[in-house]
């Protein structure tokens, strides 16, 4: 609980938080989507959603689910934000957990 002296003004919001955005120059830069293990999903429900999302061969999306089911994380995409962004919302369609890092 936060408490303030009757004298004490409250912070500006803006100063409490800071708002991150993507801007032009990140759109455009690198980044990696990373899947998580989860307890819910099959092998080949992951494998297919991988397939849909990356368009990779099925070779490495098998590769990236072993990774995932014995590391609990992957990497299964690299590319503009834009592109990361695409490819975590199409994983997230069946409820996988996806991180993108820049």
């Amino acid at each position: 609980m936060f408490l303030m002296h009757s004298t004490e003004q409250a912070p500006d919001i803006l100063e409490i938080y800071e708002i991150e955005t993507v801007d032009s120059q990140n759109a455009n830069g690198n980044g990696n989507v990373i899947l998580f293990n989860d307890d819910y999903h099959t092998f080949d429900d992951v494998i297919v959603q991988i397939l849909k999302a990356t368009h990779c061969s099925i070779q490495k999306a098998e590769q990236y689910t072993w990774e995932v089911h014995n590391n609990g994380k992957s990497n299964v995409f690299q590319g503009s934000i834009v592109d990361c962004l695409f490819v975590s919302a199409v994983l997230e369609e069946i409820d996988l957990k996806t991180h993108i890092e820049y």
